[in-house]
């Protein structure tokens, strides 16, 4: 039997600080970030994905960030393959990958081989569906994926996240199969990693979003609005034009809003965004959780973190 690749994931809301756990323990284990992350993918969108500096990244090497054209379309398949073989590359160099990203469908799809097939993806259909969302709410979207899928359905159907629904509906109208099934059929060979999974969130719910509204100020200071200038003047994908932190921006730009409003706009999508990162990474049972409000320090989360990787991995 093939021994199973070593690989640690970091994952939980935006500004849940990822991405600075992930940088030390890197540094602990001589490892590498592959990055988990749909936006960041992008080249020329830093400051609204929140793209790691080369400053925070302090010489750890992180895989699929920033190498990407914005009109340029992407998928969880064709994210498994990249980043999978990202992950076969730092393991044969001795040394130990770190999936680190909010993107619960990345993470989830590459660590238990779950691969959404692309062959029949319709842009245009999706983008009429998101249309229909947009004008009716998720109500009618679901009574369809009802009478079509009641697997996903059930699975779906609380947690109301438009996205997962409108592929799910997407998939059977174009293929006439319901997506549950292509869902079991790929989980039928055995995941090649042994992973250890670590979760970062806060128990005071309005302690993250303090830290979402900061980080949007932050943002600003940054020269966020001269970014989202040159993105939105730019050619968008079907993925890349879902990015949170432009589009929200645009009636400013327009002279249909205040900026004022835009922002608070942009705080309120983000922290919709990082709710619905929690309760997808909630399902999985599997995750270790730390509570950064519940932690004294970042020192003694960053030990109990390593010793969780020892134990796990090494033990």
């Amino acid at each position: 039997m093939t021994e199973k690749i070593k690989l640690v994931s970091v994952v939980g809301p935006t500004a849940s600080g990822k991405t600075g756990l992930s940088v030390e323990l890197a540094k602990r284990f001589d490892g590498e970030v592959v990055s988990a992350d749909s936006m960041q993918i992008y080249k020329g969108m830093r400051i609204a994905t929140a793209k790691p500096t080369m400053e925070e990244r302090q010489g750890i090497p992180h895989h699929l960030m920033g190498f990407l054209p914005p009109d340029e379309s992407y998928s969880v398949a064709r994210f498994v393959e990249d980043a999978g073989n990202a992950v076969a590359d730092i393991a044969s160099r001795g040394k130990l990958p770190f999936l680190v990203g909010g993107t619960g469908l990345y993470v989830d799809s590459l660590l238990n081989n779950v691969v959404f097939s692309d062959e029949k993806r319709d842009e245009a259909l999706s983008e009429a569906l998101w249309e229909k969302y947009r004008a009716e709410g998720i109500g009618s979207l679901l009574d369809e994926l009802r009478t079509t899928d009641s697997v996903t359905f059930e699975k779906l159907k609380t947690e109301r996240n438009p996205k997962r629904i409108i592929r799910a509906v997407e998939y059977y109208r174009t293929s006439g199969h319901p997506i549950s099934e292509q869902v079991a059929a790929s989980r039928l060979t055995e995941s090649p990693y042994q992973a250890v999974k670590l979760g970062l969130n806060f128990r005071d719910r309005a302690k993250l979003y303090e830290r979402i509204n900061r980080r949007v100020d932050l943002m600003l200071e940054e020269g966020l609005l001269e970014e989202a200038k040159e993105v939105l003047s730019s050619a968008l994908s079907f993925t890349s034009v879902k990015a949170i932190g432009y589009k929200e921006l645009i009636p400013y730009f327009e002279n249909e809003a205040t900026l004022e409003a835009c922002i608070e706009k942009l705080k309120q999508e983000t922290r919709r965004y990082a709710k619905r990162q929690i309760t997808w990474f909630k399902r999985d049972k599997d995750i270790h959780w730390f509570y950064l409000d519940e932690e004294p320090d970042f020192d003694t989360l960053l030990e109990k973190t390593v010793q969780m990787i020892k134990g796990s991995l090494y033990g």
